[in-house]
């Protein structure tokens, strides 16, 4: 295999934050998605991260595996724009592991840690982390709803924490501002501007991330953008398209199309890999990233 074609995120989420435009993190969880991301990347020449989680890491057998299939695709499809492999939420070894096998960039998330051992955990991952020129995400205060298995409300995040933890050579901070992971409830509050603009002036205008993307309203979104945030962070509505467009692709039997070989998995699979495409065209649109590669 050639050299990796990765970068970290530093230098895009500078320009980001310069241009008032955010980066999207779309999460990856097969080879479907690294195909649906990447196309939508090329056709509209936009930089993206490629978040992995932990437990799809582990779907996917493995972050060697992951990165494997991230640099011969980039490679076989000859991206040309900016594309980050980013290890979400991950644990201590989590992070190290994934390091080690390739990943351009890890978020080390100690925020259910006491805070003096998240800042020293922290640490050494960004030792680690700048052996190999590779980006580091911290978060302080638990983004609500559930990650891996993990769950938490949506919770402001302390700003003297932040400013702390800002203080390290960390690339961006995620912290809580009323987000959550997952699909947000009717009485769901919104976000709290008021938090992100002390968080922001607490941190000297380190690159923040807004996690929890799915469900937020597109013009408060616009806002956080505004206010900061230049990484916003996609999962659960690429996963809900790509289940819709496949149940329409069964509903319409088209699976049982003998003739055409309708129950082929690249046939069954294409609507989903086509709808993933199309929404992140749709999320570059709303972060105002295309054409920024």
């Amino acid at each position: 295999m050639s050299k990796s074609r990765l970068v970290n995120m530093g230098d895009m989420l500078k320009k980001a934050q310069q241009g008032k435009y955010a980066i999207a993190h779309i999460n990856i969880n097969n080879l479907e998605w690294i195909k649906g991301v990447l196309m939508a990347v090329q056709e509209t020449n936009t930089p993206v991260i490629l978040g992995v989680s932990e437990g799809a890491a582990k779907y996917m057998n493995g972050f060697k595996n992951v990165t494997d299939m991230v640099n011969n695709s980039l490679d076989s499809m000859n991206v040309v724009q900016p594309v980050v492999l980013h290890l979400d939420h991950g644990s201590f070894e989590g992070a190290k592991a994934a390091l080690a096998a390739g990943f351009s960039s890890v978020m080390y998330d100690g925020s259910h840690l006491p805070f003096d051992e998240n800042i020293k955990e922290t640490q050494i991952i960004i030792d680690l982390a700048k052996q190999q020129n590779a980006s580091v995400e911290a978060e302080v205060g638990t983004i609500g709803g559930e990650e891996d298995g993990k769950k938490s409300g949506g919770e402001l995040a302390n700003v003297e924490e932040c400013s702390k933890i800002s203080q390290l050579s960390i690339t961006c901070l995620a912290a809580g501002i009323g987000n959550i992971h997952g699909i947000y409830p009717a009485d769901w509050k919104g976000l709290n501007f008021t938090r992100l603009n002390e968080i922001q002036q607490a941190t000297n205008n380190i690159p923040l991330v807004l996690h929890g993307g799915t469900g937020i309203p597109d013009a408060m979104v616009q806002q956080a953008i505004a206010h900061g945030v230049c990484k916003v962070n996609v999962n659960t509505e690429c996963q809900l398209a790509f289940a819709a467009a496949i149940r329409q692709y069964i509903e319409d039997k088209k699976d049982l199309d003998t003739k055409a070989k309708g129950f082929d998995p690249r046939k069954l699979l294409k609507p989903g890999i086509e709808a993933i495409k199309n929404k992140c065209i749709e999320k570059f649109k709303v972060f105002s990233s295309i054409g920024k590669a």
